[in-house]
Order: C-alpha cells, then structure tokens, then sequence
C-alpha cells in the first residue's frame, strides 16, 4: 500500500473522529474478507492520514501483524522517523499490551478506539497499560467512537468462526 495513493485530508479545525473511525472500520472490512481478526487502524497528523493497517497475523504468519503495529510501521516510514509526534492513532478495538506499548514507544499524542476488548484490552480493560506511572509518554485516549461499529465486526466474524 502506498501512502501517496491516499487522497484523504480533514480540512477542518476540530478532529473528525468518526471521520477517521470509518476509514479505519473499512480497513477492518479488508481484515475480515482475508479471514483475518477485523481490527482495522489509521495514523493521522496534521489532518492526514500517513499510515493504515488491518490485522494480517495469519497471511503474514506474523504475531506482530496487529493492525496497529502495521500503520506504526507505515507512518514512521512516511515521516521518515521512528517517533510519530504530534499523531493520533484510530483503532476499531482497544488495543492488546503489545500495540500499546509501541503506541508509547512511537510516542502517538492521542488513541482513540472505537470498542472495549474485554479479555486482552490494555488501555483500559484487562490491563491498562497506558496508566502506568512509570512510562515516560502519556498518551490522550478518546473512548467509543463508533463503538457500536467496531464490537458488531467483531461479533460477526467470531459468531461465524464458531458456526
């Protein structure tokens, strides 16, 4: 995917968050046609967009293939920077500890997720990760935008694999 493909740019002053949350429940549309967990996730700066994923663990055989990890990955390499400052990460579903932690160590200024995870959540579910006092970034979170979106995906697609 080429970020120079792109045409997307918010021209407004306020973040559009459900904007941006669709964008990412698309991407999580394409994670669910390759049979993959529907997690879809954007990085934006400066209103736009410099890096996209969806989960790909099972195409890639890759357990660091999170929807999250690939945007991360993407957008350091448009900046041309490891660090994503003054970017904001949209994630369809609460991010697991291991996204959470490359979201401080990329220091994102803002998360914002769409649907609790309920059993490996680290934001604010399971554990929360991002809380921890001893973490040298502190990122904003902005919780449950279009959340009833993001939990039906995934409903869906566990209610089919279990069918």
């Amino acid at each position: 995917m080429s970020i120079d493909t792109v045409p997307y740019r918010l021209e407004r002053e306020m973040p559009d968050f459900e904007y941006w949350m669709g964008y990412a429940l698309k991407l999580a549309d394409q994670a669910s046609d390759a049979d993959e967990v529907p997690i879809g996730a954007i990085v934006v700066k400066d209103g736009q967009l410099i890096g996209r994923g969806f989960n790909q663990t099972i195409s890639r055989q890759d357990p660091t293939a999170h929807a999250e990890i690939i945007a991360l990955r993407q957008a350091a390499q448009f900046v041309k920077n490891h660090r994503l400052v003054d970017t904001d990460l949209y994630v369809t579903i609460e991010p697991c500890s291991m996204c959470a932690g490359a979201l401080v160590q990329a220091r994102i200024t803002r998360l914002i997720y769409g649907a609790k995870e309920p059993r490996s959540g680290a934001v604010d579910s399971s554990i929360q990760v991002l809380a921890n006092p001893a973490l040298n970034h502190k990122i904003k979170v902005v919780r449950g935008i279009l959340e009833v979106q993001a939990a039906e995906k995934m409903q869906v697609f566990f209610r089919a694999r279990r069918n």
